[in-house]
């Protein structure tokens, strides 16, 4: 029994800190329909950015903010490459992982991995190490839940507002967006901006959790987004009164579900990644398997 309330603290804790990207991807890949591989470097700017501050005294809560303008600012280089300069929605989204790999060296001056163990972070400073004193290793899950849900419903808040609604029309009916005087182009710059900045902000809460930052830690991040967006999607888009971001971070819970259930089962690590592509993939068949029924039964 402790051992399975040990992995379920696992999974929850990181299913909430990936969650965070996911609503950033469920923002730039359904909402904008734009497939934005910049994530795989926005999420380790996240992390190694963090890392950084910290060593050097930053407050780790500024930190946060921080590292959410910092990929606010690097969503917005994709989106300008994209739209203003007219380069390939998948192009752009590589030149800026591919620029941002430099930049999370020059961040962490050189250092593939920077560790900022026993410097005070938002798990263990402050309510987080109240906690943590408290609920122990739980504790780390039940902060991780807090960041999520007050992300999500900031999120919620936004999509509900005029800007929100013009975010979403710029995905689905960009004419509509251009009828009534606005420009599609910098609605969908706005939603990459955020989409990056929640996955920055996603890197920089699971280093301040592992307290170390990986600057190579952003490899497949977009794949594992994508498929928890598309997992969550399916097993609860029938929902009438869920929300696709609850989706989208109950997707990437059951993801990292996955995952830990098949290194229980002796999977070694080596195979994570050839497993996450799998559970992509599954995740693609399934959707199109149900959008195929609901046309039908329509």
């Amino acid at each position: 029994m402790q051992i399975f309330l040990g992995l379920l603290e696992v999974v929850l804790r990181e299913g909430f800190i990936y969650g965070i990207m996911a609503m950033g991807v469920y923002i730039t890949y359904k909402v904008l329909n734009f497939p934005d591989l910049s994530v795989d470097g926005t999420f380790p700017l996240g992390c190694c950015l963090a890392a950084e501050l910290i060593t050097k005294g930053m407050n780790p809560w500024i930190a946060c903010l921080i590292c959410l303008a910092a990929g606010g600012a690097a969503g917005a280089l994709t989106g300008v490459l994209h739209v203003k300069l007219r380069i390939t929605d998948l192009m752009s989204g590589i030149l800026v992982m591919t620029a941002l790999y430099s930049v999370n060296m020059v961040v962490t001056e050189k250092k593939a991995i920077l560790s900022i163990f026993n410097m005070p972070t938002i798990f263990n400073s402050g309510f987080g190490g109240k906690l943590y004193a408290i609920l122990g290793q739980w504790g780390w899950a039940v902060m991780a839940g807090i960041v999520c849900l007050a992300v999500k419903l900031i999120l919620d808040l936004y999509l509900e507002t005029r800007s929100g609604l013009l975010l979403r029309a710029a995905g689905n009916n960009p004419k509509f967006v251009v009828s009534i005087g606005k420009d599609p182009g910098n609605m969908k710059i706005l939603g990459l901006m955020i989409g990056n900045a929640l996955t920055a902000l996603s890197g920089c809460v699971l280093a301040q959790q592992r307290e170390s930052a990986d600057a190579g830690s952003g490899t497949g991040m977009v794949v594992m987004s994508l498929a928890a967006v598309i997992i969550g999607s399916a097993v609860l888009g029938k929902a009438k009164y869920i929300r696709s971001t609850t989706t989208a971070v109950i997707g990437m819970i059951v993801y990292r579900a996955c995952l830990t259930i098949a290194m229980q089962l002796g999977l070694e690590t080596i195979y994570l990644k050839a497993l996450m592509s799998i559970l992509f993939v599954i995740a693609l068949i399934s959707s199109r398997y149900n959008e195929e029924r609901r046309k039908k039964n329509g």
